[in-house]
């Protein structure tokens, strides 16, 4: 593909024979570090320290963006890296985990103007319907424990949303999402979230949404766990493009994802035990596969493929799955057939950080995915002031 893979370790670049230029992992100091830490209070946040979490985390993307609040903005890999979030807006402070009113979180989120969102509460949020995110917001977890639970954020006709270090939990009722991209939202980075046990989708991405990326994320206790593409009616899901890297996929069911029409970009993720497949190709989907561990259970098959019939075509098909330096442990099969006919990630993206599937790299993707105990960093910009 003669893709450039860049990494915050250039001394620990190697290549491997091929055209990839891959990244010594490094394995995490203390693998068995309890994967949910207690929560941060807020007057010990900004002195709290865990060398083992930062050692391990520090082999994965991003290990720069916790110098400062804003150095999220723009940084993100793949598809979604032009979201820059409320980068020019001023912070807004949520201090109280009510559904609604002045200080709650959804009150934040429906301001028009650009807005960095932080928390100065821990706990947990009962949204008793979807909270609605208007467009350049970051809602951005660091320094304190949130879970939202019930009903999830609904990103609708927005663009330049980062979503960053929080948990979701519990919804219940038909199409009820942990995060509900759908019409037409684009630059998205979700990034460093927890997400399990909703009725529908962890994360669904429809509608003609596009321009997203989700990163570093773990996905548990769930059966449909990511749609991308809503159904073979709506062709104008063609425009779907989305990238999937370093995500921990924890005994989830199905649908890691399951795309129709788009184009999704998946690697250095870990997917285990999966209870049907772990990724699926349905109608005119095209999925680039790249150094990903897929560790079976009782089934085997790690892809799927699914036909169906677009609504402006004449014959059915199915989708194309193309796997390039997968790592495929415990029996994990990757059937289905050999296809050239799959998009370049360096036609949209010249860099991303990639590295060798290994043994490493499991472990610190089992450790280092989803909310994490970390310090809000502190705001240098000169837009540093309170909403």
């Amino acid at each position: 593909m003669g893709l450039c893979f860049s990494s915050a370790h250039p001394s620990r670049h190697k290549r491997n024979g091929s055209n990839y230029l891959f990244q010594d992992p490094l394995p995490p100091s203390n693998p068995h570090y309890p994967p949910n830490p207690l929560p941060i209070s807020s007057s010990s946040s900004s002195s709290i320290s865990h060398p083992p979490i930062n050692n391990a985390m520090s082999s994965l993307p991003y290990s720069h963006v916790d110098c400062s609040l804003r150095a999220l903005a723009g940084q993100a890999e793949g598809f979604g890296r032009s979201a820059i979030g409320g980068l020019h807006g001023s912070i807004y402070h949520v201090t109280t985990l009510a559904d609604d009113g002045d200080g709650s979180l959804r009150y934040g989120c429906r301001k028009q103007e650009p807005l960095w969102i932080v928390f100065e509460v821990s706990g947990t949020i009962h949204l008793n319907s979807y909270l609605n995110v208007s467009s350049h917001k970051t809602i951005d977890g660091r320094g304190q424990r949130v879970k939202l639970f019930g009903k999830g954020l609904r990103l609708k006709e927005c663009e330049h949303v980062i979503i960053c270090n929080l948990e979701f939990e519990g919804g219940r009722g038909h199409d009820v999402d942990g995060i509900q991209i759908k019409p037409k939202s684009r630059h998205i980075w979700i990034d460093r979230c927890s997400l399990q046990d909703y009725d529908d989708g962890l994360i669904d991405i429809t509608r003609e949404s596009t321009d997203i990326t989700i990163s570093r994320c773990h996905f548990a206790r769930h059966d449909k766990t990511m749609l991308i593409g809503a159904d073979p009616t709506h062709v104008e899901d063609r425009c779907i493009r989305v990238t999937i890297h370093h995500c921990f996929f924890d005994g989830t069911r199905q649908r890691h994802p399951r795309v129709r029409f788009g184009k999704v970009h998946l690697y250095n993720n870990y997917t285990r035990n999966w209870g049907i497949y772990a990724v699926c190709a349905s109608v005119e989907s095209q999925i680039l596969s790249q150094c990903n561990i897929y560790e079976a259970g009782e089934k085997k098959a790690a892809f799927k493929y699914l036909t169906e019939k677009a609504a402006d075509k004449e014959v059915a098909m199915s989708g194309l799955i193309k796997s390039e330096g997968d790592l495929f442990l415990n029996g994990a099969q990757a059937s289905g057939p050999d296809t050239e006919c799959m998009f370049k990630a360096n036609e949209f993206y010249p860099t991303c950080t990639m590295e060798a599937p290994s043994q490493a790299l499991k472990e610190v993707l089992q450790v280092c995915t989803g909310w994490q105990a970390i310090p809000r960093p502190k705001d240098t910009s000169s837009t540093g002031f309170k909403a």
